[in-house]
Parts: C-alpha cells; structure tokens; sequence
C-alpha cells in the first residue's frame, strides 16, 4: 500500500505538477507509439491502473519475469573469484522461466503534424516534439543519425546548432537539446545513463523554458528551421569532421567509470554490437559525411511530427498554432542584420497545422 501510493505520488506530484521538461517528454511518447505499443505508456503506470493492482498481481509478475532466462548477470570492479561464484549460485536459485519476447514492434510515423497542449499554471512554456525512427544502435544508419544528431542538438553542449541559435544569438531560453536514444532524467544528467535499451527510439527535439507562448512558437519554428536545413542541405564538410572528432573523444566520457562501463556493456549485449566505445570509435573512423547527409534524408520524415506544450493559455496557444499567426519577437540590444532578416523567415514559417489538428488536454487528467 505505501509503494502504491508513493507511485501514483511521482506520477501526479513530482512529474505532473512539479517538471515541465520530463512531463512534456512523457506525453510526447504516449502520442507517438500510442496505445498499443508497448512504449505508448507512462513507465510508472497510469494512476487508475495502480489503483487496482493488488499484491497477487505483483507476486505473479514476479514469478513470471524474475528467472534465470531472463537474466543477464555482470559484475565489474574489484570483485574476488569467490564472491562471483556465490553470485552465480545465489541467482541459480532463480526459478527456470520462459525466454522474454523480444520481438521488434515498430510504428512508421505518427499521423502526420499534430499537437498536444498541455494547460497547467506554469510560469514558463515547454516544448517537445518528434516522431518515431526505424534506426535503433547497431543499424547501419545508427551512428549516422547519432552524428547528425550531436551537431543539432547534444545534450548541455553549446556548440550544438539549436543551443547557438536559439539561446545564445536570440537569448530565448536555458535548454534546446535533441535526442534519437531514450534519455529520461535529463535535468539531473550531463551525459545519458546506459540500460535504457529499447526496441525502437524516436526522434525528438526539447526546447524550454520558454517566456511565453510568443516565444514558444518562434522557438518551435526556430527549431524546425534548423532541422529542415539539416535534411535538406546536409552537414558541410567541416561539421562533420568537428563533430565526429568531439564524439570520438566524448564517449569514453560516457564510459568513465566501472558503473557505466558494466552497462554500456550489457545494452551492447542487447544491442549485438561491439563494447560501445569500440563500436562508436570505429564506427565513426569507416563514416563519411556522404551518409551522413543520405541518412538525414532517409530517416528524418518531417512530413510526420508530433508536437507536445505545455502552457498556461492553452487556447491563446491553439489559435496561433491554427491559424499559422505570426510570432514577431523584440530584443533589447542591437542584433546584425542577417539574424533579422532570418527572423523574418521564421516569424511565419508554417508549421502546417490546422485548429482540427491541435488538441487541448488539462494536466490534472494526464496519466489518470
């Protein structure tokens, strides 16, 4: 009864009311996979569903998934012969079970351009958006897309693309980040935690806090204008070079204690590639800008894009989105020319999307 409640607690508390960025994250994957993917929702549950679990259904839960078919069991660090091998016979215990499915289910796009706002009392509006992708690590375009990836977008990078456009030219906003693995508990992180393995990935696009809904749009368009230059244009050859020499040399940060090593180890496992920091090291030595560039075009359908806010006028927000209105904004210091006239670009660039593809929903019934 106390880790029940201490659930549906996370759920309406911390995540629902108190962390606009992993909230619009979280709703943008239950309108991307939708119901009937296994990713489709919340990974704490739904509240009314943790209402009526009782504690047979856990202990059946347990019987079923806890068992040694299912596990895999690394260890790393100073660990003694003795102690591994009390490891192996405490856990042989484990009953024998049936093998996990792991079957790959994938979806193909998300339903055209379509928006979810959010209304809750919030200082500031958040932005998510994107759509699934058939490339998952260990696919031949993987590395490709994670390259491209990283230029637009790495997380907490200020060299990225969006970071210099959006925040440092224009001084809209803390965070515009990208992302094509599952990166959950960004806020807390510098570098994203291994075990997050999944069968299938999207492409997403984080932008926040935004000052106003104004701004919000100017960013969401901001934002589109970079990505659609990406798939268009492709990375010139002096990006390519810069990111892939600032990648060789960031993921033995991602590897850079025994804790992340053991598992990085265990999602290559899942994955069938090489140790994760062999595979990035050698894979990006044999890329060329080439793929890159045909891998952009390939992969990045920007025909098919969901979009999540979070705002407190969500219907001031739907009626810009509707009827495409323009999104003018102001500094309060001289800017070049050149970024003006850009502005006037992206003050009007059409998100195509219309009043019956915007969709408004109160926070208080998210994942009720």
């Amino acid at each position: 009864t106390r880790l029940k409640q201490q659930q549906i607690n996370a759920i309406r508390v911390d995540l629902r009311s108190n962390n606009d960025e992993e909230l619009g994250k979280e709703v943008l994957y239950e309108q991307i996979y939708g119901t009937r993917h296994v990713y489709g929702r919340l990974n704490a549950g739904h509240v009314a569903q943790l209402e009526s679990i009782t504690l047979d259904d856990v202990r059946q839960f347990y019987a079923e998934q806890f068992t040694r078919t299912r596990l895999r069991l690394a260890v790393g660090g100073g660990y003694s012969d003795a102690f591994k091998n009390q490891l192996l016979k405490d856990f042989a215990q484990l009953p024998e079970g049936d093998p996990a499915d792991n079957e790959r289910r994938v979806i193909t796009d998300s339903g055209g351009r379509r928006a979810l706002i959010i209304e809750k009392e919030s200082p500031a509006v958040a932005v998510s958006f994107g759509f699934p992708l058939q490339v998952r690590r260990g696919d031949p375009d993987f590395l490709a897309l994670w390259l491209a990836r990283s230029w637009l977008g790495e997380h907490r990078n200020s060299s990225a693309q969006l970071y210099k456009r959006i925040r440092e030219t224009r001084g809209m906003n803390y965070g515009d980040y990208a992302y094509i693995d599952y990166f959950p508990n960004g806020m807390y992180l510098s570098t994203p935690e291994p075990n997050y393995g999944r069968a299938q990935n999207i492409f997403q696009v984080w932008l926040r806090p935004l000052r106003n809904n104004n701004d919000a749009h100017f960013a969401t368009r901001a934002a589109m204008h970079e990505l659609r230059a990406l798939v268009t244009d492709g990375l010139l050859e002096e990006e390519f070079q810069a990111t892939r020499e600032f990648l060789s040399k960031f993921v033995a940060q991602m590897v850079d204690s025994p804790r992340r090593q053991l598992g990085y180890a265990l999602d290559s496992q899942y994955y069938g590639i090489a140790p994760f920091h062999e595979y990035v090291r050698d894979g990006l030595a044999q890329l060329t800008r080439k793929h890159v560039n045909q891998a952009l075009r390939q992969h990045l359908d920007l025909d098919h894009i969901q979009f999540v806010f979070i705002s407190n006028d969500a219907t001031d927000l739907k009626q810009r989105l509707g009827t495409n209105q323009l999104s003018q904004i102001s500094y309060n210091s001289d800017k070049p020319a050149d970024l003006l006239a850009e502005d006037k670009q992206i003050e009007s660039l059409d998100l195509r999307m219309s009043a019956d593809s915007v969709r408004i929903l109160d926070a208080a019934d998210l994942f009720e």
